[in-house]
């Protein structure tokens, strides 16, 4: 069994990567849109969700090579670009200046292919608002597939409880290392659990 960690001790892990000059969303971007691009029909239909913090950011990155790739790819910012952090920004503005269509609702009648999942990563920790909620269950009831990116959306990455109705994943692909949290919530939820380290070393001692 994977060693999983506190979500603490990835946050560690990740500020000492970052302060040693890695530049670790493009990587997860490009590890994600492998991941997906693997497992898609030839020109499938994308829906990158892209919340309001990294997450987004890593979703965004995946969205800008899946459409390099051919992939008919567009981006939902529910809660607009405003407010994004420095890194999610750049990736925002890296999609955009690719020609990426980006949309602040769900259009009426699209259902996509797949969907990859950058809503909130592992540092959700309280329910999910109104909207957000409304918005998972659509996609829930698409019964398309999900890749969920580190944790799908509505898991508290800690626990492995709900937050609400979580997102349902055919996919969860894990950065840097999996969340202790994910050896609890409901294999439903989850689909099948991978992990890219993204070239950092977690220290074993201290796992969970």
């Amino acid at each position: 069994m994977q060693t999983s960690y506190p979500v603490a001790r990835i946050r560690d892990a990740e500020r000492q990567a970052l302060a040693g000059g890695r530049r670790l969303m493009p990587l997860a971007g490009v590890a994600a849109a492998r991941f997906l691009a693997a497992r898609a029909e030839p020109g499938a239909s994308v829906l990158a969700l892209a919340g309001p913090g990294n997450n987004g950011g890593d979703a965004l990155e995946a969205a800008t090579l899946l459409r390099a790739m051919g992939h008919d790819v567009r981006a939902l910012l529910p809660a607009g670009a405003q407010g994004l952090p420095a890194d999610a920004a750049r990736a925002h503005a890296g999609w955009i200046a690719a020609g990426g269509a980006t949309l602040s609702a769900l259009e009426p009648g699209f259902v996509p292919s797949l969907v990859i999942d950058g809503l909130f990563g592992i540092g959700l920790n309280r329910p999910l608002g109104a909207g957000w909620q409304a918005l998972v269950d659509t996609v829930n009831g698409w019964g398309v597939p999900v890749l969920a990116l580190d944790v799908p959306s509505g898991i508290d990455a800690d626990t492995g409880k709900a937050l609400g109705r979580p997102i349902r994943a055919r996919w969860t692909l894990s950065f840097i290392a999996r969340a202790r949290g994910l050896a609890h919530a409901p294999a439903e939820v989850l689909g099948e659990l991978h992990v890219d380290t993204l070239g950092v070393t977690m220290p074993d001692e201290g796992g969970a």
